[in-house]
């Protein structure tokens, strides 16, 4: 069988050097339009494909960037590995995904090291001490995708984190119910553990201590359908007057719980009961839904992310956190604002 024509084959036939051939199968690289032309012509010609992986073994760069998620069964992060992939590839990175415990990234560390990869993204899991550990000891620049570690492990780790202003959010959403006149505002978290449900909540709950009020029921959906579901059904359930109006730390949760509410409990929404998600993921716009919710910008967290990977990857760069602002969009989920007094004839 004819071995494959190596780079200097193709250098040769297009008399051109052999940096000038890898710089035109490298993206991002300085290589003017006739050179690219005359290297693609003999590369065609002699049947050339580039080797990523003996390209890696000079570089000492494999060009693959880790993207580690526990579920994707929130619609959001789909948005998430398109657009993070997209722009990646245009720096001449490719992605390669891991899927871990939802909790913690540890169980597919060993696999992410053997790739020897230039960088980690955590996106929906946390970032543990043994992690941190074998990230740094190897010299791997990560970067926390919505997800934040506390305090102390941000500063002994000098780990990178990217979220939205969740706090910011969660109080938008009471300050929103409240000012529509709402007096029994449910909530239902996320994962306890998490940082968004977290910040969310607190978010959520400092607003409406501010206004002299507290959550009226809480209830836990795990971030999952099926368990915002459950949450929804308990929330309902019982003695003593049901919510009003209900915040649900994702829109995932939220539509399961629209569902709950109309198919099962026979409620209106927003007539009976109001609901406002969190994320706005395409399905939340959608007619059967309309559901207000707090916008996570997936494009400026993504350019954030790429830019704490890349100065990384670099050298230099420091660690940084770096917060997104959000922004209430108003729906037909939330009923709107009473009609004021009519005082014309006053």
């Amino acid at each position: 069988m004819k071995s494959s024509a190596t780079a200097q084959e193709v250098a040769r036939l297009a008399q051109v050097s052999q940096s000038a051939v890898s710089r035109t199968f490298t993206p991002g690289a300085s290589v003017s339009e006739q050179t690219r032309a005359k290297v693609l012509s003999a590369a065609a010609a002699l049947g050339y494909r580039p080797n990523a992986m003996a390209r890696s073994l000079i570089t000492r760069q494999s060009r693959i960037v880790a993207l580690v998620m526990s579920y994707l069964e929130n619609q959001f992060y789909p948005l998430v590995i398109q657009d993070l992939s997209q722009k990646l590839q245009k720096q001449g990175y490719h992605v390669l995904m891991f899927i871990s415990d939802l909790d913690e990234a540890d169980e597919v560390m060993a696999e992410i090291l053997q790739y020897q990869v230039d960088g980690i993204v955590l996106a929906s899991t946390m970032l543990s001490p043994s992690l941190a550990n074998s990230c740094a000891a190897s010299g791997i620049p990560i970067v926390q995708f919505n997800r934040v570690a506390d305090t102390s492990a941000k500063a002994r780790y000098g780990t990178n984190a990217v979220t939205s202003d969740n706090r910011r959010g969660g109080a938008l959403v009471a300050e929103l119910l409240l000012a529509r006149g709402f007096e029994r505002i449910a909530f239902i978290a996320g994962l306890e553990r998490s940082s968004t449900s977290l910040e969310r909540e607190s978010g959520f709950a400092g607003a409406l201590a501010k206004a002299g009020t507290q959550v009226y029921r809480r209830a836990v959906g795990h971030y999952s359908f099926d368990g915002a579901k459950a949450a929804t059904r308990t929330l309902f359930s019982g003695t003593g007057e049901p919510p009003d109006a209900l915040f649900v730390a994702n829109d995932h949760m939220a539509i399961a719980a629209m569902d709950v509410l109309r198919n099962e409990l026979q409620l209106r929404v927003p007539e009976d009961v109001s609901v406002v998600g969190f994320d706005d993921v395409p399905q939340a716009a959608w007619g059967a839904y309309q559901l207000t919710t707090v916008v996570q910008s997936v494009e400026r967290m993504v350019n954030a992310t790429v830019e704490l990977l890349h100065g990384q990857m670099l050298g230099n760069a420091p660690p940084r956190y770096v917060v997104v602002p959000c922004e209430l969009v108003l729906r037909k989920s939330v009923r709107p604002p009473a009609d004021p007094p009519d005082t014309a004839r006053a």
